[in-house]
């Protein structure tokens, strides 16, 4: 019998976080998925293009940007969902629960502030490009309808931080 506490070496946030999703996991890994997809067959594409016919679509390289974001916030919130998202296990694991359950508020505050002001930010972008009419350099399409998406997915990530908050600190305290 020894007073030392067993720490686990792997983080406590390898649950699934299944019993508060909605919405499933998998509509973030499935859209994340496809992004990918569409990058590497627009990438593949592009290289067969340049490598038979010696001409490059400088225009793919468009809609693979747009992707690869749409990709990032898809997988952000995917991550928050499941509790996968990066932190420091190391010193939380180490913590009193009462600690850690603070560092988890401030946790799901921050990060609530810091993509509510994406929204604001990426609305008032998107709403200027739509007002002006601007048009992509490459492909002449509307630039809105790229930057549309930072908005709507980060308000995607705020009902996934929220709604993992209040498993975590409201349904399962104990489990913090």
């Amino acid at each position: 019998m020894s007073d030392e506490r067993e720490i686990p070496l792997t983080p406590q946030s390898h649950d699934t976080g299944a019993d508060h999703v909605i919405i499933p996991i998998k509509v973030e890994e499935a859209l994340g998925a496809a992004a990918m997809a569409m990058i590497c067959l627009i990438s593949f594409g592009n290289v067969l293009t340049r490598y038979f016919t010696n001409i490059s679509f400088a225009f793919t390289e468009e809609f693979s940007v747009v992707l690869l974001a749409f990709m990032t916030f898809v997988g952000a919130s995917a991550a928050f969902a499941s509790n996968e998202h990066i932190r420091i296990t190391f010193f939380l694991q180490r913590m009193p629960r009462p600690l850690r359950w603070l560092c988890e508020a401030i946790s799901v505050v921050v990060t609530t502030i810091m993509f509510s002001l994406i929204v604001y930010y990426g609305a008032q972008v998107t709403y200027d490009e739509w007002f002006w009419g601007e048009t992509s350099a490459g492909m002449g399409n509307p630039v809105w309808l790229y930057t549309i998406w930072l908005p709507v997915l980060s308000i995607a990530i705020i009902l996934r931080v929220l709604g993992r908050g209040y498993a975590r600190l409201i349904r399962h305290p104990d489990g913090v």
